[in-house]
């Protein structure tokens, strides 16, 4: 399984500018509501905070990986974004996020969704691929980079 299976060139944000975590998370759905505008992306916002308030999604090391199952979802969806300034995000840490790996599920998908999340788990870990995304110039590299994995 590969990580660029489910992702999309115009899901990678290289600059995201919003400086909250809830504006994050909107800016980060705004492209899915662009590519299906049948997609309910309030509902998506309100499903990745209620997520949020079970536990933090900033797991820490400047990284946050929002994820939600949501109703009516016909495929799985991966955005990426980085934010370089950084966002207040209730990490684990206490540290602003930088990194985000947004993850959308179809309600009934639970294996693959474990599996996606654990692919962007373990693929995070990796300083040199984290400074490398961090270091990226504008989406077109960060897409090289982010396609592969």
């Amino acid at each position: 399984m590969k990580l660029g299976d489910y992702l999309a060139k115009d899901c990678v944000l290289p600059e995201i500018v919003s400086e909250t975590r809830s504006d994050t998370l909107k800016e980060l759905i705004a492209p899915l509501g662009a590519k299906y505008p049948e997609m309910d992306t309030d509902l998506a916002v309100r499903v990745l905070l209620e997520r949020e308030k079970l536990g933090t999604t900033g797991i820490g090391d400047g990284i946050a990986i929002p994820h939600g199952k949501v109703d009516g979802l016909d495929a799985m969806h991966v955005i990426v974004g980085r934010s370089l300034k950084g966002v207040e995000y209730d990490a684990l840490d206490q540290k602003p996020c930088t990194i985000f790996f947004l993850v959308l599920a179809p309600e009934e998908a639970v294996g693959i969704h474990l599996r996606v999340l654990a692919q962007i788990s373990r693929l995070l870990k990796d300083e040199t691929f984290r400074r490398s995304f961090l270091e990226a110039e504008g989406r077109d590299e960060l897409w090289g980079l982010l396609k592969s994995v």
